[in-house]
């Protein structure tokens, strides 16, 4: 893998960003550039679509449950960065709301420029890009290519909307207040084909999804810094030197913190996939049956690669924007701070007796959250994993800048994309936007 690094040497001078490769050489930080042609912050249209209007509606919708008490925006909450509203490790559903899933319930900001998935991706217009591994793809096992296919896991999910079938949920459809807005924009045939109706409930929300601004507001400090209208505390300035440094927490190699293609604002995410050992979390209820293992890539709920082992317990790293404002971490919600879960990547080999049970005879049962025979694909390579085993790679000052450098990646900070901060009374309690 190649190291992308993120390094904020020069930001007493203002704001400076560069990537570079594990090449051993220090990067050079480019001179100082004007903040118009430094990062590009989107502008807000002046309305949705008709089928993004339509999707908002299906957003919302809790009758297109199997319960008739569970719309989309009951996990993700536009209020919580359209994550889940509080820390449970997997939120209850089903068709008596008393079922629960298997994996922690992921925020939808910030998806529209995840690549499609694939196994050996390389860095575009890059000659001397390396094999990054398997990359992409939605869901946190990358198993649904596009927002609009993306759709049917929860819909037919019986942990979670419990639908029957897809011509159930085109019934509800078609009952629903709002059944003639959906022909209007798909059709007056448009229910005469379930199948096709079903396709277009997913392209509708993929459109609201895609269009509404509070899905990528980019509004947070850290985006007010880029366009030159904020400066980092001293904390946060310590907190994102220890986060980008590859003999610290070395986070910015796959949380990467430079503008993407055309100025794009950073995503702090290269949608690349990993197995970090984490511990077993018992408060999920599927893993009380000690056969049973989520393993990411390779099943059980992704099926296509469930005889790629190599790929056995990897799952796809999420942006870390509002990330700070979450009660829940990783894939399995083993984590309910911040701090625990950056303290973990510091501690993991170096204190697994505190990360880790112990098995009868008293030895620690690291990685446990999977098979013993594919903990071998357990990150050991990557900055900070491959260093000494004995010593933890943070210190708890370096632990808490972190931690305070992550607090400016939640939105809330500005009200306009890349904007100024917003005035005492507007920003008081408030890091969301609210519903369009």
């Amino acid at each position: 893998m190649t190291l992308k690094t993120f390094a904020p040497a020069a930001f007493a001078a203002g704001f400076l960003l560069f990537c570079g490769h594990a090449s051993g050489a220090t990067p050079t930080p480019s001179p100082k550039p004007k903040p118009s042609a430094w990062v590009r912050y989107p502008t807000v249209p002046d309305k949705l679509s008709p089928a993004a209007e339509l999707g908002k509606q299906i957003f919302f919708d809790a009758t297109l449950s199997g319960s008739g008490q569970m719309s989309c925006a009951t996990c993700h909450s536009p209020d919580h960065a359209y994550g889940p509203t509080n820390g449970l490790a997997v939120q209850p559903g089903g068709a008596d709301m008393k079922h629960a899933g298997a994996r922690a319930v992921p925020s939808l900001r910030y998806l529209t420029f995840t690549p499609l998935f694939t196994r050996h991706y390389y860095v575009p217009a890059s000659e001397d890009s390396d094999d990054e591994g398997p990359t992409g793809g939605f869901m946190r096992d990358g198993s649904m290519p596009s927002l609009r296919e993306q759709m049917a896991m929860p819909m037919l999910n019986p942990n979670e909307m419990a639908n029957t079938s897809r011509e159930t949920v085109v019934a509800k459809l078609r009952r629903a207040p709002y059944a003639n807005n959906f022909a209007r924009v798909y059709g007056a045939n448009v229910w005469a084909d379930p199948a096709k109706a079903f396709v277009h409930a997913g392209e509708a929300l993929e459109a609201f999804e895609t269009e509404d601004p509070s899905f990528h507001p980019f509004t947070s400090k850290f985006d007010a810094v880029m366009s030159g209208h904020a400066t980092f505390s001293p904390a946060e300035l310590r907190g994102l030197t220890a986060f980008s440094d590859p003999d610290k927490g070395n986070c910015a190699q796959c949380h990467v913190a430079s503008p993407g293609p055309g100025g794009r604002p950073a995503a702090f995410t290269d949608y690349s996939f990993v197995a970090l050992g984490l511990p077993r979390n018992m408060d999920i209820p599927a893993n009380r049956d000690p056969a049973y293992f989520d393993m990411g890539l390779c099943g059980p709920m992704r099926t296509d690669m469930a005889k790629e082992t190599q790929y056995c317990g990897m799952f796809k790293t999420p942006t870390l924007r509002n990330s700070a404002g979450r009660s829940v971490f990783f894939h399995n919600g083993v984590f309910h701070t911040m701090e625990d879960a950056v303290r973990f990547y510091s501690e993991r080999d170096s204190n697994a007796k505190k990360w880790f049970p112990r098995q009868a005879g008293g030895k620690v049962d690291t990685y446990n959250d999977l098979p013993v025979a594919y903990r071998v694909n357990v990150d050991h390579t990557d900055p900070p994993f491959n260093h000494n085993p004995t010593k933890p790679v943070l210190r708890d000052a370096e632990i808490r800048d972190i931690v305070t450098f992550l607090k400016t990646l939640d939105d809330g900070f500005s009200s306009v994309s890349g904007g100024p901060a917003r005035k005492p009374l507007q920003a008081a309690g408030s890091n969301q936007l609210s519903k369009r």
